[in-house]
Order: structure tokens, then C-alpha cells, then sequence
């Protein structure tokens, strides 16, 4: 598609640019030749503005011969014949133009004087035709970059699509073997309470299937998840298991990524509360600050356990998923206070609309 025609907007900054060229052709033709000033500006602008439309058939001749494809002779070919035809066809225009206003006793003799103007409209037509195809050769670059850009941004968004899909299907195995390990642990000592935690297991991962290709999800679905993952290990737990929320409530409709805040639960029983012979409590807050989720999970444990790896699968799941998603623009932090361990975790705050 031709880059000026259609194109209202930049036609009429083309047959703008063109404006200063014909002041300077009726320069010229006034300063070398004997003509007035008056005779070269009704010359002069009129056969600009013809040249103009013809220096746009330019464009096509150099779409067929890119400049990294095409060799130095057949480039030089190409133009320089380009040139010649269009110049060709402007001298025609002029001439014709010159005997009509010759018949007029305001500019007769113009076609007389114009015939000394010949050598220099020649030299002008191919000097503007070129310039027309160095014009086109920009806009051309200028298209094959946007080209190449567009295609490193979508090769980007692929590859961050399927890295932020391999960490978001490690999360159910990961919690599956965990969860599986605890069932097993039950069937010997509470088969009734092994058969609830398999329903409610079951129960969890059907809505988690349910979220299928979905990036981002609302935080109140979220919080929901996290509810029914609780429920699984409250059958193992007990009151030994317990959880505050302190959520700000226009939070709720903030899009974060899907099973983001599980494995950080995940972590706090299995790393926190599962060494503590009374139990713990899990602290969730969220907050939204100018345009930011700031997330803490902060949990009791033991500084005296056996470390079994706090900074293993979920915790690192987390941070990839918020840097492939995010990048810079997220914070993750995990530390250990005292009996306390926790998670921060900072991200924009998008509307679930436009999540996607």
C-alpha cells in the first residue's frame, strides 16, 4: 500500500514540502533565465504541484527493488530511468503550459523564454525524482524496522507466555505430592479423615482446572482458592492450623495471576506450621496504595527446625511468575524475624478487565 495515497493527512504534508521546492525552481528560473519573478511563480508552482503526483509513482519502483536485495547497477538503472521518463513527462506539462499562457498578452514570449529554461527543468526533475526515491527509501527502512520490532515484541510475549505457563502448571504437581504425601500419612491412622481430604483435594483441583488458559484472575477468586487449599490441610492440621486476613476491600477486584498466593500458603503450613508440635497462625494482609498490591504472608515456625529447603519450589515459582509477568515493575522479598517468616510481594494493580 502506498504510504501517502489514502492517506489525506499526509498528502497534504507532502504537497506541503513541495511548496519550498517551487519557490526555489521559480528562483532559479528567474535568476538564469529571462524571465520575471511573476512569469517563474505561475510557472513554477503549477509544475511542482503536477511533479509532485508524478514523484509518487516513485514509490513503487523502489518497493520492488529494496535496497539490501538489489545491486548497485540494477538500483542506478532503475532510477535513473524513472528519472528521465518523469522528467520527460514534466517537460511535456511545461511546454504545453507555456504555449497557453504565451497566448496571452500578460505572458507573451514565454514560450520563447522557456526554451532557455529546458536544461535547467531537466536537471531539476531528476534531482526532485531522486529526492522522491531517497524519500521512499527512509519510509521503507523505517516500515522494515517497525517490521522487525513488532516481531522480537511478539517472539518476547510468546516466550513470556509459555515460561509464565510452565511455572503456572508446576504449582498443582507441586502441591499434589505434597498433599498426596499427607493422605497417605492419614490412611493409616484416620481413614475417615484420609476419604475427607481426598474430596476436598478433589474438590480444590477441579477449581483449579477450572481457571484453564487464564492469566489473571480477580483477588477475591484467589483468596477463594487459597480458602479451599486450607480446607484440605485443616483435615490434617486442625485447630493446630489457623488464619487472618486483613484484606483491603478494593483490593477484592485487583487481577493478579492465577495460584499466585497458594504456594505462599503452601509454604507457611509446610515450612512453618507443620514443625510447630502447637500450631500456628497464618497472617495474610493485602493492601492498595497508589496503584500498587502490596501482598504479606507472614507465618509462625521454628528457627531451631531442620531447614527443608523455605526457599524451594513455591517460593521461587512466585518470584518467576511475578518477573515474567511484571518484570522490574515487581517486588518479592522473603526474610525470617525472629519466629516469624515472611513474604512480601509488590506489583501494579490492574483492573480485571483489563487483564489478560
Amino acid at each position: 500500500m502506498h504510504p501517502i495515497l489514502g492517506h489525506l493527512r499526509r498528502m497534504v504534508l507532502y504537497l506541503a514540502a513541495w511548496v519550498p521546492l517551487a519557490a526555489l525552481l521559480a528562483y532559479l528560473l528567474a535568476n538564469t533565465h529571462a524571465m520575471d519573478i511573476r512569469e517563474a511563480l505561475v510557472l513554477a508552482f503549477p509544475l511542482c504541484l503536477v511533479y509532485a503526483f508524478v514523484c509518487l509513482s516513485a514509490w513503487y519502483p523502489c518497493r520492488v527493488t529494496p535496497l539490501e536485495r538489489t545491486g548497485a547497477s540494477k538500483l542506478a538503472a532503475t532510477h535513473f530511468l524513472g528519472a528521465l521518463v518523469a522528467t520527460a513527462l514534466w517537460i511535456f506539462v511545461a511546454k504545453m503550459l507555456t504555449d497557453e499562457l504565451s497566448e496571452s498578452a500578460a505572458f507573451r514570449g514565454l514560450d520563447r523564454r522557456f526554451a532557455a529554461a529546458v536544461p535547467l527543468l531537466v536537471g531539476t526533475g531528476v534531482l526532485f525524482y531522486l529526492l522522491s526515491v531517497a524519500f521512499y527509501y527512509i519510509l521503507l527502512g523505517i516500515e522494515v524496522s517497525r517490521d522487525a520490532e513488532a516481531r522480537v515484541m511478539q517472539a518476547s510475549m510468546l516466550a513470556r507466555e509459555a515460561e509464565l505457563r510452565a511455572l503456572k502448571a508446576q504449582v498443582n504437581p507441586h502441591f499434589l505430592f505434597n498433599s498426596l504425601n499427607s493422605i497417605s500419612a492419614l490412611t493409616g491412622s484416620d481413614p475417615a479423615k484420609a476419604r475427607e481430604m481426598c474430596i476436598l483435594l478433589g474438590d480444590f483441583l477441579r477449581r483449579t482446572l477450572g481457571l484453564g488458559e487464564k492469566s489473571a484472575i480477580p483477588l477475591g477468586e484467589e483468596l477463594s482458592l487459597i480458602h479451599a487449599f486450607l480446607a484440605v490441610e485443616k483435615i490434617r492440621f486442625g485447630s493446630r492450623l489457623n488464619m487472618v486476613e486483613n484484606v483491603d476491600p478494593q483490593a477484592v477486584n485487583i487481577a493478579v495471576p492465577p495460584l499466585l498466593l497458594q504456594p505462599l500458603v503452601e509454604n507457611a503450613v509446610a515450612h512453618g506450621i507443620a514443625n510447630l508440635v502447637e500450631g500456628g497462625c497464618i497472617q495474610l494482609n493485602v493492601a492498595l496504595h497508589e496503584g500498587v498490591l502490596s501482598i504479606l504472608v507472614e507465618n509462625s515456625f521454628d528457627p531451631d527446625a531442620p531447614v527443608r529447603h523455605r526457599n524451594g519450589v513455591g517460593l521461587a515459582n512466585v518470584r518467576q511468575r511475578l518477573e515474567a509477568r511484571y518484570g522490574n515493575r515487581a517486588k518479592f522479598g522473603a526474610q525470617a524475624a525472629g519466629t516469624s517468616f515472611r513474604v512480601a510481594l509488590e506489583f501494579p494493580a490492574e483492573q480485571e478487565a483489563s487483564a489478560s
